[in-house]
């Protein structure tokens, strides 16, 4: 048996699914934990939302329009891209006809303060906010009437620098959506719960990016984040070292997930994962914890103790398919139940991650970079550092 001959493998295999055990079991309770938190909505000051286009993808209609219709007293929301010809310019134009009474604006500019053009994107867009309280949200989320009276509330607390959300998974259709949406429900999700539990205060995410004017420019605006990849980490980043909280607000966004093909889910997943791993590479490496299926299945193919490792296996399966239902029963995934593919969601999970060390090349905005080793951005052929 291979175990016979790698008997330290062996157990370092064992040890190892034990942990991812552990660490699912835990995710598990950070989920019901999280489910139980209610931030009850509360009118506050003017805001404005900023809204980084670019493209027309599936559902964008909806998801601008869910950022219009709020149940908050004043609010006004600015549109930015970067292209005239940019298609989603027309459904802008669409949800400003259609609301005619809402305080709206597209912006369209094409000026680059850094490598990172979204970042460019809100800084051109930033001249047109009106209030002092901001929130930038990604194009591919949609919320409820209560998203800003939700996600607001905590930046009355002044130790408080910016206020992020937690976004659920919702396929727009096929295949490929559905494993896209599986990978933010039950794999992202529960390591951000569990990661926030081991060090709270410190992760922010484009879902939901709330924060006031002043601290903003205080840690240099939108040009201190326009040279990074990982701009939502390093927002968070920089307002905690300036002593600043980044809160989690109890608001889950719904993220809809759009995937045409394999090959697209793959790039899309595999410049995440790139994007974690600058931001935090001794947590992103340590994240194969992450995949007890995984790890029990290897630990059953080199072990001897082919009883014990049944159990494993076995153990592995029953609570990755738990985390599965729990995501739906406590925190709103209304994605039918599919627990056939949990091992192929868990494969491909594993299989992004182990490609992410090979390389520092992101395909981003039909563009590829290069991405150095502190998470800076450089077109493709430009310096960067190893």
């Amino acid at each position: 048996m291979l175990a016979g001959h790698f008997p330290v493998v062996s157990l370092l295999l064992l040890l190892a699914a034990l942990a991812a055990l552990a660490y699912t079991a835990f995710a598990l309770v950070r989920i019901r934990v999280f489910a139980g938190r209610r931030e009850r909505p509360a009118a506050g000051p003017p805001v404005t939302v900023l809204k980084p286009l670019r493209g027309a993808e599936p559902g964008l209609y909806e998801n601008l329009r869910s950022f219009c219709e709020q149940d908050y007293p004043v609010f006004q929301v600015v549109f930015g891209v970067r292209d005239a010809g940019d298609p989603a310019i027309p459904v802008v134009e669409r949800v400003m006809r259609d609301l005619p009474e809402r305080d709206l604006a597209l912006v369209v500019s094409d000026r680059v303060i850094g490598a990172n053009l979204k970042i460019s994107n809100l800084a051109n867009m930033y001249g047109s906010a009106k209030h002092d309280r901001l929130v930038i949200a990604d194009s591919d989320m949609r919320v409820g009437r209560d998203y800003l009276a939700t996600v607001l509330a905590p930046l009355a607390d002044p130790a408080v620098g910016v206020v992020t959300c937690l976004y659920r998974g919702r396929a727009a259709g096929g295949p490929w959506s559905v494993l896209g949406a599986m990978f933010i429900n039950e794999w992202f999700l529960p390591s951000v719960l569990v990661a926030r539990a081991l060090a709270p205060g410190r992760f922010c995410f484009g879902a939901t990016m709330a924060v006031r004017r002043e601290a903003l420019e205080a840690i240099g605006g939108f040009a201190a984040l326009a040279p990074y990849l990982a701009d939502d980490y390093v927002l968070g980043a920089l307002m905690n070292a300036r002593g600043l909280r980044v809160a989690l607000s109890s608001y889950l966004v719904d993220d809809v997930v759009w995937e045409p093909d394999l090959a697209a889910l793959f790039r899309h997943e595999l410049r995440w994962a790139r994007t974690m791993r600058t931001a935090q590479p001794l947590g992103y490496a340590m994240s194969f914890l992450t995949y007890s299926l995984v790890l029990s299945v290897v630990y059953l193919l080199v072990s001897s103790l082919h009883a014990l490792a049944g159990v494993v296996v076995g153990a592995a399966l029953i609570s990755r398919v738990a985390v599965h239902y729990a995501v739906r029963a406590s925190l709103g995934v209304t994605e039918p139940a599919r627990p056939w593919l949990v091992p192929v969601r868990e494969a491909l999970c594993f299989g992004v991650w182990a490609v992410s060390f090979w390389g520092r090349t992101v395909q981003w905005g039909g563009r590829k970079f290069s991405v150095s080793s502190d998470g800076r951005l450089w077109a493709n052929g430009g310096h960067h550092s190893c």
